[in-house]
């Protein structure tokens, strides 16, 4: 009797835990968990330092509620710098079972210490998780999966996804309850959920987690669909008091991340192609310049759904908002900003474009799409693009990318790296922080 009860009450756990938990943002300090329960609950977070627990600590309790799609976002605070956790969900107070180790850590405090550490960021876009009754008919358009076993298995410390993470369809467009819908659906693919637990998560979003295909700031439902991101993801921030968005920006070690919103502020595509022909917003740009400005990082990441670099491309390019390619290439010239890197998605394939100035170092956009959508391998002049790395266009495979960043504070190196669904490596490239400087006495 025992025993039944106890198997009973283990799978009624197990039965609360819809999704996660997942990994957000980290600090020095604090963490954030979130989970998704099936309905509402009681969620606390049990962590110890591995291997062996000394003692094992609990957060404060968060309670899920429907109108926030059952979602809780886990506060872990009061923690030590440079220390490595593991953990586990208490929902209604009982532990769940894992399947894995779910692990957490806190960035280290090496500034005037030690040189940074090294540490992997992996990355990429356009993740479609088949629903077959609101599918469109025909062949399934999302597949392998399994890629998202394949990034854990390379242990990133950070995971950035960069737009169209999950697919709205049609008959979600009419409702929040149809928005949350999607988003749940595609959270609680099986082969996501061990890599939701080990890295540490930051997300912005593209068209498709926006709303409809190629959808700009005239969408309606735009306040809710940010409330939606808000409810799915754990970034320490959205946006500025001002300024309503998925951006913001981050730190890992000595590298500094800035996320865009290309989606929220947006001029229709038809929009004559003049000044006042927007993706980011004139607040929105000018905060990401006075963020670039402001930062001492020796490579600057700046992080957005649509291409930077790519000026060929039909459509959903930056090229597309000219005086706003010219504006932001322009000004980092000007500004002299050193350790430009742009990462992008979208396009459904990967590929590593290089923007050359005489007058100034290269400026890299590497793009990595898609997860698991259909794949659309470039067409008309992007064919031969001459801006393009040479070997490095995947368009074949489902793919991610990693970088990694190591090497001493005063020479520090970023490698590239496009892996595909089965684990084998497509190319990799290196960037040393001391090219991405301007030339002496320009």
């Amino acid at each position: 009797m025992l025993i039944l009860f106890f198997s009973h009450t283990l799978l009624a756990q197990q039965s609360l835990l819809q999704s996660g938990p997942m990994v957000g943002y980290g600090t020095m300090t604090e963490v954030m968990v979130w989970a998704q329960t099936t309905r509402a609950a009681s969620v606390q977070v049990q962590y110890w330092e591995p291997p062996t627990p000394k003692q094992k600590f609990k957060s404060r309790i968060f309670k899920t509620r429907e109108d926030e799609g059952f979602t809780a976002h886990v506060l872990v605070d009061g923690l030590q710098p440079g220390k490595q956790f593991e953990f586990e969900l208490l929902l209604d107070g009982k532990v769940t079972k894992r399947l894995y180790p779910y692990r957490f850590q806190t960035q280290p405090l090496w500034q005037w210490r030690t040189d940074p550490p090294a540490f992997t960021v992996a990355f990429g876009s356009c993740n479609y998780v088949n629903e077959p009754e609101w599918d469109r008919p025909g062949k399934p358009y999302g597949s392998d999966h399994e890629i998202f076993e394949r990034i854990a298995d390379q242990k990133p410390d950070v995971m950035l996804w960069l737009g169209d993470n999950t697919y709205y369809r049609e008959i979600e467009f009419g409702s929040l309850r149809g928005l949350i819908h999607r988003q749940t659906h595609t959270r609680s693919l099986p082969e996501l959920q061990r890599l939701l637990g080990i890295a540490h998560h930051y997300a912005i979003w593209d068209d498709h987690d926006f709303g409809p295909d190629n959808s700009d700031r005239s969408w309606r439902l735009k306040d809710e669909v940010l409330r939606v991101h808000k409810m799915f993801w754990a970034n320490q921030t959205y946006g500025t008091d001002e300024i309503r968005g998925t951006f913001g920006r981050f730190e890992w070690d000595d590298v500094e991340f800035f996320l865009l919103d290309d989606r929220y502020h947006r001029s229709p595509d038809s929009t004559p192609d003049d000044a006042a022909k927007t993706m980011f917003g004139k607040p929105q740009l000018q905060w990401l310049k006075d963020a670039l400005l402001n930062s001492r990082a020796p490579f600057k990441m700046v992080v957005n759904g649509n291409q930077i670099l790519n000026r060929l491309a039909p459509e959903e390019v930056l090229a597309d908002f000219p005086a706003e390619w010219e504006e932001l290439i322009g000004f980092i010239k000007k500004e002299r900003i050193r350790g430009v890197v742009f990462l992008s998605g979208d396009r459904h394939i990967t590929e590593l474009i290089v923007h050359r100035d005489s007058t100034f170092y290269p400026l890299y956009d590497f793009t990595s799409s898609a997860f698991t959508a259909g794949l659309s391998p470039p067409r008309g002049k992007e064919i031969d693009m001459k801006d393009r790395v040479a070997g490095t266009l995947v368009a074949d495979a489902h793919t991610f990318g990693l970088l990694k960043f190591s090497g001493p504070r005063t020479d520090r190196k970023l490698t590239m790296e496009t892996w595909d669904h089965t684990g084998k490596l497509r190319w990799t490239f290196e960037l040393k922080a001391r090219d991405l400087q301007p030339p002496q006495g320009e």
